[in-house]
């Protein structure tokens, strides 16, 4: 057969789930698009990505039936939300739990355990009325003490994300209902933050069977409760049927199911095997096109890929630590060549850690490009005219060709006289090593975020030995990020994020990649599924329709 060149009219649901302009998915736009196949003759097709499916309008049903099955692209390292490591975690963990609050579709913040709450004049005291009569999955009530005890534990530093729990200065109980939260200063993302991120426990359960025990049988207060995980194959929950929402859950059984391959979930999707896959590649995508009982969707994520640099520990007193290197292996890397082969042009270079979906964004900024004459300048400036080498690290299995980027990366690098050792590792190893700083100094991730805003990213990646993932610390930056995170005025928070964004593209603490679009293959059952820009998703309102 020949290769010919045929075009595609292609509807794409861009689902435009900008955290900082929630609001309904707007009207799919058309798009042209070429695409190079083998075909033996030049036809013109018109494909829908969102494949809908006819069915018959049902409503939603009266009581929790059918079962729900979701593909995760990674093994969760945990269902105990303080220390879910990934994006694939926290989403298998939450369906088990509630926090006080809760951050809806539309980017409202609105009751959940509280049924309402005040909040003092300078913005640093929260005062919480819980929901009386409702109880833990193990039949605990829920009181202000339970809230107290969740903090105390979720804050304490054996908890690899404390620094969510940590935004509070003190929890207390007023009385058996209302609990008292301080801050100690105005903090504008602080109920976003717990909204997203403060699962409560049951004390008297967490304290009798201690933190592995919690770990191997979670309990809180969410729509579904525990009921098994098969370690590597399959984790299952069933309905609440106590819970305190009316209405929800819809679902009977839900079920995560771990697949790391690619071609493995995209064969999943295809025979029923799960009902929603996430992270395809286009290329994965366009292969499920006009499958009977599958829709397809796109959409921009919250998520910023990088290339790390390690001041703290391995990379104290490396090359590194001169900016004008690390500009030099900015420039050393074709971004676009890596977004044009390895995600067919679905993905933006990044031109710093705040995105567009980000408050604060700064349209001004341009990604440094592709430039490596001058790279080798400035190495030769700086005093390596003839490069160095260095230790780097990626994981393995956790991101859509992610070890292709960083193979990439270690080429460019190598282009400019920087060789690099790179080590790809199983992905739960990796995020440990991470934890404790024990990283080389070259080492690649991808961080995503739910609040709207970047800060909690930049914070949780910049603040040195304050912040467990951090690897960097400048102080300058750090003292900007203490000022974006009192400041509760929204234009002064913003010139502080545009300010910040021109210092971090003059003294790069990463070499900036992509921010990619990611792709979803759904079966057609699957009724009020709305992912995030951050790849996350809320399943209490998710149905099924029974075939």
């Amino acid at each position: 057969m020949k290769a010919k060149r045929f075009t595609m009219l292609v509807l794409l649901a861009v689902l435009s789930l900008m955290a900082t302009q929630c609001g309904p998915a707007p009207t799919p736009e058309v798009i042209i698009q070429t695409v190079e196949v083998e075909k033996e003759v030049v036809t013109t097709v018109e494909v829908e990505v969102v494949q809908e499916v006819e069915v018959t309008p049902e409503p939603p049903p009266e009581q929790p039936e059918g079962t729900l099955t979701m593909g995760l692209s990674t093994f969760p390292n945990s269902l105990d939300m303080p220390l879910a490591a990934e994006r694939n975690a926290i989403n298998a963990s939450w369906p088990l739990y509630d926090s006080l609050i809760w951050v809806d579709e539309e980017g409202n913040v609105v009751p959940a355990l509280a049924e309402s709450w005040e909040i003092s004049d300078d913005g640093t005291e929260y005062t919480f009325h819980l929901r009386e009569g409702v109880t833990f999955h193990n039949g605990e009530p829920l009181t202000a003490d339970a809230v107290v005890y969740s903090w105390e534990r979720g804050s304490g530093p054996e908890m690899t994300y404390n620094y969510h729990w940590q935004e509070a200065e003190s929890v207390e109980a007023v009385d058996e209902y209302t609990v008292k939260i301080n801050t100690g200063e105005p903090k504008p993302l602080f109920m976003r933050i717990m909204g997203l991120r403060w699962a409560i426990v049951p004390p008297e359960y967490t304290e009798e069977v201690g933190d592995e025990g919690f770990a191997e049988h979670p309990v809180g207060t969410g729509p579904f409760k525990f009921v098994e995980w098969v370690k590597g194959d399959r984790i299952v929950y069933e309905a609440n049927l106590d819970y305190w929402q009316e209405g929800v859950p819809k679902v009977k059984n839900l079920i995560f199911r771990p697949i790391p391959e690619s071609a493995t979930r995209v064969a999943a999707i295809q025979t029923g095997e799960v009902d929603v896959v996430q992270r395809l590649t286009a290329e994965e995508a366009q292969g499920l096109l006009g499958l009977p009982d599958v829709k397809v969707v796109r959409y921009p994520t919250d998520r910023v890929f990088y290339i790390a640099f390690n001041n703290l520990t391995t990379g104290e007193g490396e090359p590194t630590e001169d900016p004008l290197v690390r500009q030099a292996m900015n420039y050393a890397v074709d971004v676009d060549a890596i977004v044009d082969a390895l995600f067919s042009g679905y993905a933006r270079p990044s031109t710093g850690y705040v995105t567009p979906a980000n408050f604060g964004y700064d349209e001004t900024l341009d990604p440094y490009g592709y430039d490596p004459d001058k790279a080798k300048e400035l190495l030769a400036e700086a005093g390596y005219p003839n490069g160095f080498s260095m230790g780097f690290a990626c994981p393995s299995g956790a991101y859509i060709n992610f070890e292709q980027v960083c193979e990439a990366v270690q080429g460019y690098l190598a282009d400019v006289g920087i060789n690099t050792d790179l080590d790809l590792m199983e992905s739960g190893q990796y995020w440990d090593l991470e934890a404790n700083k024990e990283l080389p100094p070259l080492f690649g991730d991808g961080w995503s975020e739910t609040s709207g805003e970047a800060l909690p990213r930049l914070r949780g990646a910049l603040m040195g030995w304050d912040a467990k993932y951090s690897a960097w610390y400048d102080e300058d930056l750090a003292a900007l990020l203490d000022e974006i995170q009192v400041t509760v005025n929204d234009e002064k928070r913003k010139e502080l994020y545009v300010e910040l964004q021109h210092y971090m593209h003059d003294n790069p603490p990463f070499i900036y990649l992509y921010e990619p679009f990611t792709f979803e293959a759904i079966n057609f059952r699957v009724q009020d599924y709305h992912p995030r820009p951050a790849e996350d998703y809320f399943l209490k309102y998710t149905w099924v329709l029974e075939k």
